[in-house]
């Protein structure tokens, strides 16, 4: 494993998305044509599977040093109203142009974090949402919380307005660690939320963790599992800590490189923590999530109906997801689309009534080909094109050049038209999708665009 893990540790998109954000074509992007394509995903879908909305809420009160997300760094809470009244002024100018009534069958809340805003200005923004669409038959809502700072009012005020599935970021429970990443939170405040949620009525109960932290020793992912296992969520991500410093805004430079783990090392730690979680029952899913049975991300992945998109893995699939708030991605199947990031031109936008985004993609009917085998690649670790619908000769000549080695390694098996990946290439599968990547294969990118594979 060690000699596969130099080989194809090398930069990689995540792929939440395709075409990745780096090679949108920006140029090309066209606000109406991107409107077009939405109202005609809404028409073809919301009767029957809904829409998902995400939104994003960015205030943080403190700068977390791992975190590559975009955020507002302020103490000040007077900021949370005038956001939201922005927030539900954006989605009027979204149910205006779409017209009638959306069937909301997702909804999730991000950040940023969250449970910076008051549970009352929770239940303001979540009542004016719904005072816009329907509540689809199968509506999920979720929402990710801080251990710190979510309090048993925000779960039963958000437990009252729909909300069954919770995360909490914990990222690693080693005092070093946490004071390297800046996220200073002990085991009993992660036990206390996680036991509330159970109280209150929360039938998911996810956390986050991480791998590859500075400082980061195989005894402290040990110690962080057993931990884990004490509390025994729902769900689990663990996932490798994307460094990525050279973004603008994110806080990763708190540490230098040498503290953080080889490739190797990381690689190990994650193979630890996955047999750890193995043997209490978490099965895993897609790529860096875990799951018990009882869990919806289980029975999706079961039964075929697991997702990909911007939020992650998500059991509902829908065609067409919203994005509200600052820097947030909309995707209608035909196209992306993501809001200014900037706070104030995002308000001033919104209030000069002008939906905020900036930049975008149209995909073509290559990229709706090659996307759907890379999300049959991330969510069931196989794909075939065998049908007109799914074929391209790229399938049939670049991409088997490019996944040779990998056959040779054994961490893929062709079958035909199509392929499998092996239990031993699973570790590997966003080099799998890179093998499908025909923007990757066109330009090689001059600069750092993503962070490690491994």
């Amino acid at each position: 494993m060690s000699t596969l893990v130099q080989k194809y540790n090398v930069p990689g998109p995540r792929y939440t998305s395709y075409p990745t954000v780096p090679f949108w074509d920006i140029d090309a992007f066209s606000g109406r044509e991107w409107k077009e394509g939405l109202k005609r995903s809404y028409s073809e879908s919301n009767q029957t599977e809904g829409i998902s909305l995400y939104i994003h809420l960015p205030f943080c009160e403190h700068m977390c040093t791992f975190c590559g997300c975009h955020k507002r760094i302020t103490k000040r809470h007077e900021v949370e109203g005038p956001y939201i009244r922005s927030v539900l002024k954006e989605w009027q100018l979204y149910r205006k142009m779409l017209g009638g009534r959306p069937q909301i069958k997702e909804l999730h809340l991000g950040g940023g974090t969250p449970t910076f805003f008051t549970p009352e200005n929770l239940r303001v923004l979540i009542e004016g949402i719904f005072r816009g669409g329907d509540r689809h038959k199968d509506l999920e809502c979720s929402f990710e919380g801080h251990p710190n700072n979510t309090t048993k009012e925000h779960l039963q005020t958000l437990y009252e307005l729909g909300f069954r599935r919770v995360s909490y970021g914990v990222q690693d429970y080693n005092p070093a660690v946490q004071k390297a990443i800046h996220r200073i939170q002990p085991f009993e405040h992660v036990r206390r939320v996680t036991e509330w949620s159970r109280e209150v009525g929360y039938t998911s109960v996810g956390h986050d963790l991480i791998f590859g932290l500075p400082h980061q020793s195989m005894e402290h992912i040990e110690a962080t599992v057993a931990k884990t296992r004490e509390l025994m969520p729902d769900r689990l991500a663990f996932y490798s800590y994307a460094h990525v410093p050279w973004l603008k805004g994110n806080g990763q430079r708190g540490f230098k490189d040498s503290d953080l783990p080889d490739a190797g090392e990381k690689r190990r730690q994650y193979e630890r923590g996955k047999e750890l979680l193995a043997g209490v029952g978490y099965e895993e899913i897609g790529m860096d999530h875990f799951a018990l049975q009882s869990d919806s991300l289980y029975q999706a992945m079961a039964s075929g109906a697991l997702h990909r998109n911007f939020m992650g893995y998500t059991a509902s699939k829908t065609q067409l997801m919203i994005g509200l708030g600052v820097s947030s991605i909309s995707d209608s199947w035909y196209g992306f689309a993501q809001n200014v990031k900037q706070l104030e031109e995002y308000q001033h936008l919104v209030d000069s009534e002008i939906i905020p985004i900036y930049r975008g993609h149209l995909l073509n009917a290559e990229d709706q080909v090659i996307r759907r085998h890379i999300l049959n690649l991330m969510c069931r670790f196989e794909t075939s094109w065998d049908t007109a619908d799914t074929y391209l000769p790229q399938l049939d000549n670049t991409v088997p050049d490019k996944l040779a080695e990998m056959v040779r390694d054994d961490l893929v098996i062709p079958t035909g038209k199509g392929l499998v990946v092996t239990e031993k290439g699973k570790p590997f599968i966003r080099n799998v999708c890179m093998a499908f990547d025909l923007y990757l294969h066109r330009k090689t990118p001059e600069k750092e665009l993503f962070s490690m594979t491994i």
